[in-house]
C-alpha cells in the first residue's frame, strides 16, 4: 500500500495528514443531519463529492495530523486503531496510522505530545495498544497525552469502557495531562471547542496572518462548513457545538482547516 502524506507548511511548521482508514458511516447520512435540506445536501456534495458513495452513503476518511517543527512532533488524535481497537465494532479497522507515520518519516518514539480532541473511539484507537504479557501500554511511549478535564469528567457518559482500556494505562504510566480550557503548547495552541462532546478541543497553529485549525470533530462534514448552524445527531450539545464552529470559523486570519473526516485533509475556510 502506498500512503500519501499531504502536508501544509506555515512558516517553519509542517502539518502532516496521516491516513488511518476510510469507509461508510454506520447509519444513513440523513439521520446524522436530520435538519439538512435537499438544497444544502446538494451544495455539500458539490463542495466534497467524495463524501458520498455510489449507494448514497456518507463516506468518511479517518485521519490524524502531525505538527512537526525542529523542536519535535505533536500528534493530534490517534485514529481508529488496530483490529482489536475500541472502534472495531463500527470502523474499518485495522487502521494504517503506523504506516502513515513511517511514510512521513516519524517513529512513534519521536512524538512528544498527543492531543486527544475527544473520547470518541475513532480518535483514540492507537493511543494505547496491547503488547504481550505487559498488557496495554501507550503506543507513543515518549509523549504526554493531553485531554480536557471536562472530557475526562464526562467519560462515563461518553464511553465508560475507555476508563480501563485508555485512561488507566495512560495514568499508570504517568502520561496523562488534563487541561482546563485553552492551553499554549510548544508549537501550537489547544483551543477548547465544546459541544460535539463536553470537553472537545481543537488545535490552532498560527504564523502571522495565516493560521491552521486542526478541527477534530468540530467539523465532521462539509455541511457544517457551509452551514455551521446545522446540528449533527451525535453532538452532545448542538447549540454549544454551533457556537464553537461559528467562533472558530469566523476568525479574521487566513484560515486553513485540517479535518479528520472530509475527503481532502486541508481546505480553506
Amino acid at each position: 500500500m502506498v500512503l500519501r502524506t499531504p502536508r501544509l507548511r506555515l512558516g517553519s511548521t509542517e502539518i502532516i495528514a496521516l491516513a488511518d482508514g476510510e469507509g461508510p458511516f454506520f447509519s444513513p447520512r440523513s439521520e446524522a443531519f436530520p435538519e439538512a435540506t435537499d438544497e444544502q445536501w446538494a451544495a455539500a456534495d458539490r463542495f466534497d463529492p467524495g463524501a458520498v458513495d455510489a449507494e448514497g452513503r456518507w463516506h468518511l476518511r479517518f485521519r490524524a495530523f502531525a505538527i512537526r517543527t525542529d523542536r519535535g512532533v505533536t500528534l493530534v488524535d490517534a485514529g481508529i486503531g488496530p483490529a482489536d481497537g475500541p472502534a472495531a465494532s463500527w470502523a474499518p479497522v485495522p487502521g494504517h496510522l503506523p504506516e502513515s507515520l513511517a511514510a512521513a518519516g516519524i517513529e512513534p518514539a519521536d512524538v512528544n505530545a498527543v492531543v486527544l480532541t475527544h473520547l470518541h473511539t475513532d480518535h483514540v484507537g492507537w493511543a494505547v495498544v496491547t503488547e504481550g504479557p505487559a498488557g496495554r501500554r501507550p503506543y507513543f511511549s515518549n509523549a504526554e497525552y493531553l485531554l480536557q478535564r471536562r472530557e475526562f469528567d464526562a467519560i462515563d457518559s461518553l464511553n465508560p469502557q475507555l476508563r480501563e482500556t485508555l485512561i488507566a494505562p495512560l495514568r499508570d504510566s504517568g502520561r496523562l495531562r488534563l487541561l482546563d480550557g485553552d492551553t499554549a503548547l510548544r508549537d501550537a495552541k489547544v483551543v477548547a471547542t465544546p459541544g460535539h462532546t463536553p470537553g472537545h478541543q481543537s488545535v490552532l497553529v498560527a504564523n502571522g496572518r495565516e493560521s491552521a485549525l486542526i478541527t477534530g470533530d468540530l467539523l465532521v462534514h462539509a455541511l457544517q462548513l457551509l452551514y455551521p448552524e446545522l446540528p449533527y445527531a451525535h453532538e452532545t450539545d448542538p447549540a454549544t457545538a454551533r457556537d464553537s464552529r461559528e467562533r472558530l470559523l469566523g476568525q479574521e486570519t487566513a484560515l486553513h482547516l485540517a479535518t479528520p473526516h472530509l475527503t481532502e485533509p486541508f481546505i480553506r475556510a
